[in-house]
């Protein structure tokens, strides 16, 4: 079965129309990324409002503009508050084409088939509501172990030139296929599902110029772990990453998706690799043969102009140059994704750093290097050990990324070796990438290295002592045969069972074998023929711990928000893993009640430098974050937060802006905002605002009252803000915020979906 054949014949007919009706306004030679954007507005005319230069687009990421994006997909997870608010709207269908993946309620304990068998059991409450939701409203709907949301959407979905947005911030994967993919927050998804426009600030592009060719030890990984030490965890926000150059033709599809997908840990919108013929061989083998001829048809559309790769700094907002030639292997971390360390200089770094050096864990999988192309590597370097002799020094964990990698690699005889050597083989799903892993080290100062995106402290294992790095499958298993951080498999020795010296070569990878598979053998389950799809119940139990319908929150009263009490002030790093956690955590994702009692667990007090440990102004007392706020919102307090830079980076949950919310939190006040969070919390009626000046964050005290004088709130103007000390000194601060015109009337409906509701009634 091939999927949305039909839709993708359609957009195919139409796309060199719409590219050059684009043309016809805008008269200069586009990116990959204006083609795809341009085609997918909902008004052509739109282009005629946005400013150009002579150098550029001007002011790019100045502009919301309508989108109508081709797909939407969600994993089990998010989907959960995602179906929730899509059910709040009315609708009997989703008006675009949507999908369910269920992979994130999994644990990673004891190994592939019993973690299934227990996850199925014990979220069958969830699946059970998933399910019954996909029947009713013809959603696409694939079981628990059948993969990772971003593994099979490459497989099965993604197509050179389209749109799809996703309940999940690496959605951006799609990119490997040529396919612009843009992560969203629940409440964007079901609003497009309910038939609304995407609403998306129009982005800047990034171009990176990959020269020379992938070689040796060096992988796709590697070039996504180099950029973000270049530039930053924020350094791509509001912005596309376009690759180009020579250098993209040594990279395979899923090493493109790899590097793509990891371009969420920089802040990007999206990533995208222009269509060529690694995409095609993918398409082809993934039984995808017609998507591929029609892209065949038009592949030279679904790259830039030839005018930008000859002058790309002339059509890119911002350039930057990478030599694949001399690129070698890079180690990032701890704790923070871009803090990127050549492996020549793990030795020193981690000896300066003091970071413990001994590898208690190597893992392998996740959504970002979970292939058959990055398997085949591992075994590579397996074989090698086996030859010489070497024994593991640290354990080992995989996590195939699909019922379709999992059987290649059991056929392939890769299973096989990764038990003889002790490995131990989890579900084709997130688990500890996610923190979906039971692991006793609590509180134990160590180190682990893994294939994942995030290592943000906790974020594994629950163990804020847990030093994670980040690396490619092929040096993390290199690393495991030494259990050492600082080894370098290019020009280190290991000391056999012999007692010999002896050294890696660099691994190999194999082509993905051709092995036709049905729909249903992978885990898709049709429900297709049903009919009276209105009549269809969505099962939710009304007594249930798991799953609670929600109640629309309440709209602005039109008047200044005054006597606001701090929540909390937060130092330093705030990703949406300290403003509600994963793991253990992910059980509640559908009963915003239970699951707002993690309220900023894992952010620290900027007045006394610990976690969860807040004052209760009231009382006087200290509490954790949820009792003082539940506190407060049972007196009628509001509240606010109080954060610094790339507030919200990570993941793209949206429990994070519906907790406070949820909680009586009526403004969120920080130096900066990552992309989807700053959404997110518009869309959930929080007043998300930034400090015109970032030092007057320090102004902020622990008992301060904040009024905002916000009863005039239009676009482009700064609000005034009054503190009032506890010594009873005033002082007035200026803050911003980036609402158009459309948001500052979901801020009155207290939340876009009220607003949308509103609008249909």
């Amino acid at each position: 079965m091939i999927f949305d054949l039909d839709m993708i014949r359609n957009f195919y007919s139409s796309f060199l129309h719409k590219i050059e009706k684009s043309r016809n306004v805008i008269d200069h030679p586009m990116t990959y990324s204006e083609k795809i954007l341009y085609s997918h507005l909902s008004d052509l005319s739109d282009i005629k409002n946005i400013e150009f230069n002579s150098k550029s687009i001007n002011f790019r990421d100045e502009y919301y503009r309508n989108f109508l994006p081709d797909r939407i997909v969600m994993q089990d997870a998010t989907a959960q508050m995602t179906l929730l608010q899509f059910m709040q709207t009315k609708k009997y269908k989703t008006f675009v084409p949507t999908s369910i993946h269920c992979d994130h309620l999994i644990s990673a304990q004891y190994g592939a088939d019993l973690d299934l068998k227990n996850s199925i059991s014990k979220n069958k409450e969830i699946y059970n509501f998933l399910r019954s939701a996909s029947c009713k409203y013809g959603i696409d709907f694939w079981g628990p172990g059948s993969g990772i949301i971003h593994q099979v959407i490459l497989e099965s979905y993604a197509f050179p030139g389209g749109i799809i947005i996703g309940t999940d911030s690496h959605t951006p994967n799609a990119g490997g296929l040529g396919m612009l993919g843009i992560g969203v927050g629940g409440s964007d998804a079901a609003e497009v599902m309910s038939g609304s426009l995407l609403e998306l600030k129009f982005p800047k592009i990034i171009g990176v110029n990959l020269i020379g060719k992938i070689n040796g030890w060096t992988s796709p990984k590697d070039v996504i772990l180099k950029l973000s030490g270049m530039i930053g965890v924020s350094g791509a926000v509001n912005h596309i990453i376009e690759y180009f150059g020579e250098g993209i033709d040594s990279i395979s599809c899923v090493g493109k998706a790899t590097i793509c997908n990891m371009g969420a840990e920089i802040g990007a919108t999206a990533s995208l690799f222009p269509y060529d013929v690694k995409m095609k061989d993918f398409l082809i083998k993934n039984g995808r043969i017609q998507v591929s001829m029609m892209a065949e048809e038009i592949k030279n559309f679904l790259k830039a102009d030839p005018e930008v790769y000859k002058n790309p700094n002339h059509y890119y907002d911002q350039v930057i140059k990478i030599d694949l030639n001399v690129l070698e292997p890079h180690i990032n971390g701890p704790f923070t994704p871009d803090r990127a360390t050549p492996i020549s200089k793990m030795k020193e770094e981690a000896i300066k750093n003091n970071w413990p050096t001994k590898i208690e864990v190597g893992l392998i999988g996740s959504c970002t290097n979970s292939s058959y192309e990055d398997f085949s590597k591992v075994i590579s370097v397996i074989q090698q050990a086996k030859k010489n002799k070497l024994k593991m020094n640290s354990e080992y964990m995989i996590s195939p990324g699909s019922k379709k990698v999992f059987s290649l690699i059991k056929d392939a005889g890769f299973l096989s070796t990764f038990k003889e050597i002790g490995a131990k083989i989890f579900s084709n799903a997130c688990g500890p990438c996610i923190g979906q892993w039971v692991r006793n080290k609590k509180n134990v100062k160590n180190t682990i290295i893994h294939t994942f995106n995030r290592n943000f402290s906790s974020r594994n294992d629950g163990n804020p002592k847990t030093h994670a790095f980040i690396a490619s499958p092929e040096i993390v298993t290199a690393l495991v045969f030494s259990g050492d951080l600082t080894f370098n498999p290019m020009k280190d020795k290991l000391k056999n069972e012999m007692g010999e010296y002896v050294k890696f070569e660099e691994p190999k990878s194999s082509e993905i074998p051709t092995k036709n598979f049905k729909s249903e053998e992978l885990g898709y389950e049709s429900f297709l023929k049903k009919e009276n799809r209105e009549n269809l119940s969505v099962i939710l139990k009304k007594d249930s711990k798991r799953i609670q319908a929600l109640t629309p929150f309440l709209a602005w009263d039109g008047n200044h928000l005054l006597n606001l009490r701090l929540l909390m002030k937060i130092k330093g790093k705030c990703t949406t893993d300290h403003i509600s956690m994963a793991g253990p955590w992910l059980k509640y994702r559908g009963n915003l009640e239970k699951i707002s009692e993690n309220l900023l667990m894992g952010a620290i007090n900027a007045f006394n430098h610990e976690k969860n440990k807040i004052k209760n102004i009231i009382t006087g007392s200290y509490d954790t974050v949820y009792n003082v706020a539940k506190f407060y919102k049972s007196k009628n307090i509001q509240t606010l937060i109080i954060g610094e830079d790339n507030y919200g980076e990570g993941s793209s949950r949206e429990h994070a802006a519906m907790e406070p919310r949820f909680l009586g939190v009526r403004v969120v006040l920080v130096k900066s905002f990552s992309r989807i969070h700053e959404t997110n919390l518009k869309r959930q009626g929080i007043l998300a605002l930034t400090f015109l000046n970032p030092d007057d964050y320090y102004k902020i005290q622990e008992e301060d009252i904040l009024h905002f004088y916000i009863k005039n709130i239009c676009t482009n103007k700064n609000i005034e803000v009054e503190l009032i000390h506890k010594n009873g000194n005033q002082e007035k601060i200026k803050v911003c915020h980036s609402y158009n015109k459309n948001q500052i009337q979901w801020f009155k409906a207290g939340s876009s979906l009220n607003f949308i509701r509103k609008k249909t009634i």
